[in-house]
């Protein structure tokens, strides 16, 4: 597997910043983001895009994937039809983004029912939500596919795909080559298990996120710190033939030297990857 990191777990760093510290700490690659302020947002010109990619290419570090969290409030499932439609358009121009930068992959949330740290979205039915994610993640396919860029969705805190044979049949009714999974060690431990996502999901994975998650306290670890069983994740992940990309995103960062906990994970990663538990 090859090891990247989110920028999110960078504290008030440029994405250049981070990508010179993500390469000092030892990472092949850095997940950027596309967001509604920063260096990468909806106005961001050619140009830019282009020159924050000379910057990766000159220090040797790839663009595996675009994250992006402008999906919370704009989601593809709202009750509000102008949301549904900013949510959309948000991801065609993050598709967009993604290829002019060279990555592979973008990130993105299907849809929400319930979303406990945003209430202020309410909840959709669970069923009007199922139907509307899955039409839009279709209208979405075939733009995808043109540009060659993949869709990941990942699973998150959304209430929504909470079981792996769900969130596989939901992928399948797509029917793209260019629709899987972005998937998330840590997000589905709070009920629920890696091991088992994996091997279900299996072919259909596309990217992941290294995360750990102590059920105890509720709350994301250090990795190697929570119940994230890796040596069966690591075993599920050679099961299926996966060796793509793993990216660590740390939150929360540490208070204090919080560009340590780049390090810190880096090292942790390589231990994950050569199974030495």
């Amino acid at each position: 597997m090859k090891k990247s990191i989110n920028i999110w777990s960078f504290v008030g760093k440029t994405n250049r910043e981070a990508m010179k510290i993500a390469k000092d700490a030892g990472y092949e690659g850095i997940e950027l983001a596309l967001g509604a302020e920063g260096e990468i947002t909806m106005t961001s010109t050619d140009e830019e895009l282009l020159s924050i990619k000379a910057y990766a290419e000159e220090l040797g570090l790839a663009l595996p994937s675009l994250s992006c969290g402008l999906c919370w409030d704009n989601s593809l499932s709202s009750d509000d039809p102008e949301v549904r439609q900013k949510a959309f358009d948000v991801i065609v121009r993050q598709i967009y983004c993604a290829k002019v930068l060279g990555c592979e992959t973008i990130l993105i949330i299907p849809g929400t029912v319930y979303v406990p740290f945003a209430e202020h979205l309410g909840v959709v039915d669970y069923d009007v939500a199922y139907d509307r994610a899955l039409e839009a993640v279709k209208k979405l396919a075939p733009i995808a596919e043109e540009a060659g860029i993949q869709i990941g969705l990942e699973n998150v805190w959304n209430s929504f795909l909470l079981s792996p044979l769900e969130f596989r049949d939901f992928i399948d009714k797509v029917g793209s080559p260019n629709v899987g999974i972005y998937l998330d060690t840590g997000n589905m431990r709070v009920n629920g298990y890696p091991e088992q996502w994996i091997k279900i999901m299996g072919k259909r994975i596309f990217k992941v996120h290294f995360k750990d998650f102590r059920v105890s306290c509720g709350d994301m670890v250090d990795l190697l710190a929570g119940d994230v069983n890796w040596p069966k994740v690591m075993d599920a992940f050679k099961a299926v033939g996966y060796e793509g990309w793993a990216s660590a995103e740390m939150i929360p960062q540490y208070t204090h030297a919080s560009t340590q906990i780049v390090y810190n994970t880096s090292a942790s990663m390589d231990r994950i990857m050569k199974g030495d538990f």
